[in-house]
């Protein structure tokens, strides 16, 4: 038994890594494209399914020109021989209409029935759609860019840790520390149910109530960064708090007691006794709250925008990249499908940046 135990939690574990090397094997392979057509400009460009002129090179144009003026000469006919140029044309032209109505009519049989103007006109479409032009004939290309939604994830999942930290932390020492036992039960049981609700019912609660709210205190737009930030903070304040109660609950009482017999103010003993030991759960609370804050798709999707601009103050709407994922991996294919596979990439390695600077920001911490 200990070594199918054994087998079955190093399994468990192993299945971790797997899991996490299948999917940033996904996310590159799919990206790859955009990444070789965009490279890392893709990160500060803005713009978002635009179409641009593509510039031919001069050497092809020089090609085309002729090298002499001998090459473009015609020879001299006279009058008469003109005359009989223009009969035996008039009569050789009257004889290839005919053969090419023969041949055209050959082509349809041979294609069971299909015109062959029908196929050439679906090839020349086709040839359109490989090369795009513009209204002066001028070959254009989309290009993609993730600048806008990669600097609004980073705005406003800013804004809502700033907005939630404090007022989960203070929830969480009111539990533990000041809240009579009848308020403990009832407070917990709320913060709970705030958890447990769908991301989609705080967006819509924003959108109709929060998002107006407040525009009328700081002015702007009811959808904007601002709306969506405070959201996302509104979302994690009860698993930041839950989570932090239950680490500081873990506090022995014995540290508290001598702290208070040595004369400590309840402030004192929360601030020098309590978060002293409690600081690993109350970081990892923070940083479990971060990660759900920087890929939240549904409610951030009802009130940011969901424009492809910079927001010039925090009460504009602008994009983020969950929300462009969710907003265009349906209608999406081709190169633009690359891009979104892309912005995810960039999605996963941020995050995984920020958790892995803070724990180990922890983790230096601890060893001082």
């Amino acid at each position: 038994m200990e070594r199918i135990f054994r087998i079955i939690s190093q399994s468990s574990a192993t299945f971790l890594f797997f899991v996490l090397i299948a999917t940033v094997s996904v996310l590159y392979l799919y990206a790859k494209p955009a990444i070789e057509q965009f490279g890392t400009y893709f990160i500060i460009d803005p713009r978002w399914g635009v179409e641009v002129t593509v510039k031919e090179s001069p050497t092809k144009a020089i090609q085309t020109t002729p090298s002499s003026p001998q090459a473009s000469s015609e020879p001299t006919t006279t009058p008469t021989e003109e005359e009989n140029l223009e009969d035996e044309d008039t009569q050789a032209s009257i004889s290839d209409d005919e053969n090419l109505d023969n041949l055209d009519a050959g082509l349809d049989d041979d294609l069971g029935g299909e015109d062959i103007d029908a196929q050439i006109t679906s090839d020349d479409e086709d040839d359109f759609e490989a090369n795009p032009t513009n209204a002066a004939g001028e070959k254009t290309e989309v290009v993609y860019g993730g600048a806008v939604p990669i600097v609004g994830t980073i705005f406003s999942t800013a804004i809502a840790m700033l907005f939630s930290i404090p007022i989960a932390m203070g929830i969480a020492v009111f539990l533990s520390e000041i809240a009579h036992e009848k308020l403990v039960a009832p407070v917990g049981i709320a913060i709970e149910l705030l958890a447990a609700i769908p991301s989609i019912i705080y967006g819509m609660w924003a959108l109709f109530y929060f998002g107006p709210f407040i525009a009328s205190i700081f002015g702007g737009h009811s959808v904007s960064l601002l709306v969506a930030g405070l959201t996302l903070g509104v979302m994690i304040i009860p698993f930041m708090a839950a989570l932090s109660r239950d680490a500081i609950n873990t506090t022995p009482d014995v540290l508290k007691e001598s702290a208070y017999a040595m004369g400590a103010t309840k402030l004192e003993v929360t601030k020098d006794i309590v978060f002293p030991y409690a600081k690993a759960g109350i970081i990892g609370s923070i940083i479990i709250s971060l990660g759900r804050a920087l890929g939240e798709t549904m409610a951030v999707a009802f009130v940011i925008g969901g424009v492809f601009e910079f927001a010039k103050s925090v009460t504009d709407p602008t994009n983020s990249i969950p929300v462009v994922l969710a907003n265009n991996f349906a209608e999406s294919s081709g190169l633009s499908m690359n891009a979104l596979f892309y912005l995810a990439l960039i999605l996963f390695v941020v995050s995984f940046i920020i958790i892995f600077a803070a724990k180990h920001y922890f983790l230096r911490r601890n060893k001082l």
